[in-house]
């Protein structure tokens, strides 16, 4: 829980303020739109003219949640009084929207739970104990700006906090983050729904890339891993920005203890997914790497590089983190 003094000081300055714009990180995942639209409908529910924008919009499996419609794809115009950052641990990470709301803004607050998170931004709401984005978001709603959160944004947050613990499932689950849930809930949000939409289901394109993935399939000293080309997407005509959810399901297989995909999303740009049993820390292999996250889930992108030398980088370093690692199982 963060003081009362920066929660006052960040409520402050979005009172104060008409027009305010909401950016995340590009690829955004459950938390990101989550956060990113749950703060949208309370503010417009203040008063606010919000502007939400994410490099490529909303993810398809994500377009159930109230107003995704209305976020930008792309922004190149406006000018704002406020800029909030959400789920965000780096400037960079939030891309060609980013750089230009925050160039475009007067004040521009920074609102994550990343231990890695770089402190950008004029007012800093950056919480590591929290499990998401989403449950800063709460907080700061609820005791900051003292709002009621209606069903939309319930819908909204709730959403974040379900993707981003894997159904209240990753080791920094508490009470607190249960009683949260409750309550958005309580507001009407669906748990079923939400779970439904974003845990239990995938594309059929995605299932292609799988295919496809599996062709790769290795595992060594307890890292699990997978090469994805470019090439795969090519093949099967499928958008390179598809959500997968593959390290999730290596991460699952009883002789694994870290899983990583590595993703070509274009030449000599490699995404990493990085996941974990618990006991095992990826989010310092990822900070080394320039990403960022969490120690079960955490993610980074190597740019001029190969898969080749990818792998013969990243691998070394994560049967490391299995050998300082000790499987915990409650």
């Amino acid at each position: 829980m963060t003081t009362t003094p920066i929660w006052t000081e960040a409520s402050r300055v979005v009172a104060e303020a008409t027009r305010i714009v909401i950016v995340t990180h590009m690829s955004p995942d459950g938390d990101a739109i989550g956060t990113m639209l749950g703060l949208t409908h309370v503010l417009w529910a203040m008063g606010k003219e919000v502007d939400a924008a994410v490099d490529g919009g909303v993810p398809a499996y994500l377009r159930y949640i109230p107003d995704s419609e209305t976020v930008h794809p792309h922004l190149t115009a406006g000018e704002w009084d406020v800029c909030i950052s959400v789920d965000s641990s780096d400037e960079a990470r939030t891309g060609s929207c980013g750089v230009y709301a925050r160039a475009h803004s007067r004040v521009v607050i920074n609102l994550d739970h990343h231990i890695t998170n770089t402190l950008f931004g004029d007012h800093q709401l950056v919480i590591p104990t929290a499990v998401s984005a989403a449950e800063v978001a709460f907080d700061w709603v609820t005791q900051g700006l003292q709002r009621p959160i209606q069903i939309e944004a319930a819908q909204a947050l709730l959403t974040g906090m379900v993707t981003d613990t894997l159904g209240f499932r990753t080791s920094n689950v508490t009470p607190r983050t249960l009683q949260i849930a409750q309550e958005l809930m309580a507001t009407g949000a669906s748990l079923t729904e939400i779970t439904a939409r974003t845990l239990d289901t995938r594309s059929f394109k995605s299932l292609l890339i799988w295919r496809a993935a599996f062709e790769t399939l290795k595992l060594e000293d307890g890292v699990i891993w997978t090469e994805i080309p470019y090439s795969a997407f090519e093949d099967n005509h499928v958008d390179p920005g598809v959500e997968l959810n593959l390290s999730e399901f290596l991460a699952k297989i009883d002789e694994a203890r870290i899983a990583v995909t590595f993703k070509q999303e274009r030449e000599g740009d490699i995404r990493l997914s990085l996941r974990s049993k618990l006991g095992y820390d990826v989010g310092s292999v990822a900070l080394v790497l320039g990403g960022g996250g969490h120690k079960q889930a955490s993610g980074a992108t190597l740019t001029l590089m190969s898969l080749t030398d990818a792998v013969a980088k990243v691998i070394p370093l994560l049967k490391e983190a299995v050998k300082n690692g000790q499987l915990v199982v409650r």
